[in-house]
């Protein structure tokens, strides 16, 4: 199955299908602490996102009767829009007083927030930078636990770190999608063990026709639409 960052014609909360062009545009928040003194490591980050958009989605406040369910129903019935921004000191500390998650993943620290309309943003957020996420990983990541999900990206794109942590997100969410209940309650129940990896490039166009779940760009930033960014390896969808 292949999705795009619109990621498919229909929505798991519309009855019939239509276009998502035409819902109401909400967006995502993600915002990564990046001091100057101890920035996170890259992969570190991209992993910490991910999970962080499977841990909000899992969250009881988004479903039923919670009080980030309609936000988050009415986001995921248009775009799956995503934007990460970075924060230091104050401006963290800011961020954290605000209604949403942290997520800890190795020596990166991401705050989720319930969605927002796309010219909605909260004050506090609306002022931090997109620009200057850019992050390495001191040393190679080692080699991921195939039999947890992997995230596997695009060895061709050049991303950048918060365009790469947007994406691994969408493919966080799409296996999410796919897994039935007692699924996602097990992944729930261990934490959300993932892995997010470059692909090796022999390996890359087989994972894109693997039938697993692939997230195509609309091409907002940085990439060409259509670009394919990252599949979604999830144990449970091979």
């Amino acid at each position: 199955m292949t999705y795009e960052q619109a990621p498919v014609s229909d929505s798991p909360f519309r009855p019939e299908p239509g276009d998502r062009d035409l819902a109401p545009q909400f967006v995502l928040p993600l915002v990564v602490r990046i001091e100057r003194a101890e920035p996170p490591a890259r992969t570190d980050a991209l992993e910490a996102a991910a999970r962080a958009v499977l841990v909000i989605l899992g969250d009881e406040r988004s479903s039923g009767d919670g009080e980030w369910a309609r936000a988050m129903r009415d986001w995921q019935d248009a775009r799956i829009r995503k934007v990460v921004r970075r924060a230091r000191g104050a401006e963290w500390r800011r961020a954290e007083a605000l209604p949403g998650i942290t997520v800890t993943t190795g020596s990166a620290e991401v705050r989720v927030f319930p969605p927002v309309p796309l010219d909605g943003w909260p004050k506090d957020l609306a002022r931090l930078q997109v620009s200057g996420t850019d992050l390495d990983d001191p040393e190679p990541p080692a080699a991921p636990d195939l039999a947890a999900p992997v995230l596997w990206m695009n060895p061709d794109l050049g991303m950048s770190a918060g365009k790469a942590m947007a994406q691994a997100g969408h493919g966080a969410q799409l296996a999410w999608w796919e897994l039935t209940e007692p699924q996602r309650a097990a992944w729930r129940a261990a934490g959300y063990p993932l892995a997010v990896r470059e692909a090796d490039p022999a390996r890359w166009d087989g994972l894109t026709a693997s039938g697993l779940p692939v997230v195509r760009d609309a091409g907002f930033t940085e990439i060409a639409p259509g670009s394919c960014t990252v599949v979604a390896d999830h144990p449970a969808l091979r």
